[in-house]
């Protein structure tokens, strides 16, 4: 495999994470802060191998760090 190809990213920010699921950054922010999409980990970054599989149907992992009681 070549040097240069691209590789899909492990985290992403909002701005990548958002076109990765060909979303505008703020559609995606607003998913977030309704929790249907998962909030960032740690360095504000999402796990983009998560955010495929809950794209596919699988289930979210739990963060009990990000539930608000």
């Amino acid at each position: 495999m070549a040097a240069h190809a691209l590789k899909q990213p492990l985290f992403a920010d909002q701005r990548t994470a958002a076109q990765l699921l060909c979303m505008k950054p703020a559609e995606f922010k607003r998913l977030v802060d309704e929790g249907v999409l998962p909030g960032p980990c740690r360095f504000e970054r999402w796990d983009v191998e998560e955010l495929s599989s809950i794209m596919r149907g699988g289930k979210q992992k739990i963060s009990y760090g990000s539930v608000k009681w």
